[in-house]
């Protein structure tokens, strides 16, 4: 990332996992070998997330956990306690990536959020910051302001939803585009012809295909799935890579879906 730290390219999503669920499914996850889990204050499991990586038995040190702060966390310095409450849920003393969850343009009170995660870092509590479905534009007046610019955009982005241009937006200025609902949730993604034909192809799942694509385009990449069996897939795809004409084969999939977090009230 822009900040010198390293980013695990394959994490865990946790929502809408509830804190039992996430329990099991995050030790199990870091069993698997993930590194990198990922949850918020909106999805109300924190705590299970936390039950779950010291489950796991593997050293904090060798983990990389990202939360996220919504709404009501924007806005003078109400991100302390916010962060402080989710430190205390998942029993850390720091989180490896802050972001803010929505920009939550009507309100106007980013940049002053943005200001406070600025001061979390230096106070040790977020070794890096970044936000999630922040648009361009948004990213313009952040950049303009900020001391420590943001290290990681999570944004939806699948090969039904590309957002090249959020992409390279993204690229252009340093920061790591964070794939949320990379496998297209709800849609019949992983059964279309073409994710099939190449799951054939290198004799792969459709699930590591796509995975394949993210990490062919230097995105991070937060699958969830419950199931061990797909846990344990999902990260297992560094033995093999697309062919060019694949990789667009699969961004030829974007069919001008709108992302489900680009109203103002957010959404993942």
């Amino acid at each position: 990332m822009n900040d010198g730290r390293r980013i695990p390219q394959i994490g865990l999503g946790t929502w809408p996992l509830d804190d039992a669920a996430a329990a099991e499914v995050v030790a199990a996850a870091i069993a698997a070998g993930y590194r990198h889990i990922d949850t918020a204050f909106r999805y109300g499991n924190e705590r299970g997330v936390g039950q779950g990586i010291r489950a796991s038995g593997v050293p904090r040190e060798e983990l990389f956990v990202t939360t996220k702060l919504d709404g009501e966390f924007q806005g003078g310095d109400r991100a302390i306690a916010g962060l402080d409450g989710s430190l205390e849920r998942l029993g850390l003393d720091y989180v490896d990536l802050l972001l803010i969850h929505w920009p939550l343009p009507q309100r106007g009170e980013y940049i002053s959020t943005w200001k406070t995660f600025e001061r979390l870092v230096d106070a040790g509590k977020a070794r890096s910051i970044g936000v999630s479905n922040f648009k361009p534009a948004h990213l313009d007046r952040l950049l303009a302001e900020a001391r420590i610019p943001p290290a990681a955009n999570q944004i939806q982005l699948n090969p039904r939803i590309t957002r090249p241009e959020h992409r390279d937006y993204d690229s252009a200025h340093g920061i790591v585009t964070v794939s949320w609902g990379p496998l297209g949730p709800g849609t019949d993604l992983l059964d279309d012809p073409t994710v099939q034909r190449l799951a054939a192809k290198y004799g792969k799942t459709p699930a590591q295909i796509v995975l394949r694509w993210h990490t062919a385009l230097g995105l991070v990449a937060i699958p969830k799935s419950a199931n061990p069996q797909r846990l344990a897939q999902n990260i297992d795809i560094f033995d093999f890579a697309l062919a060019d004409e694949d990789v667009a084969a699969l961004s030829a999939l974007d069919d001008g879906t709108t992302p489900r977090a680009d109203s103002d009230t957010g959404g993942h």
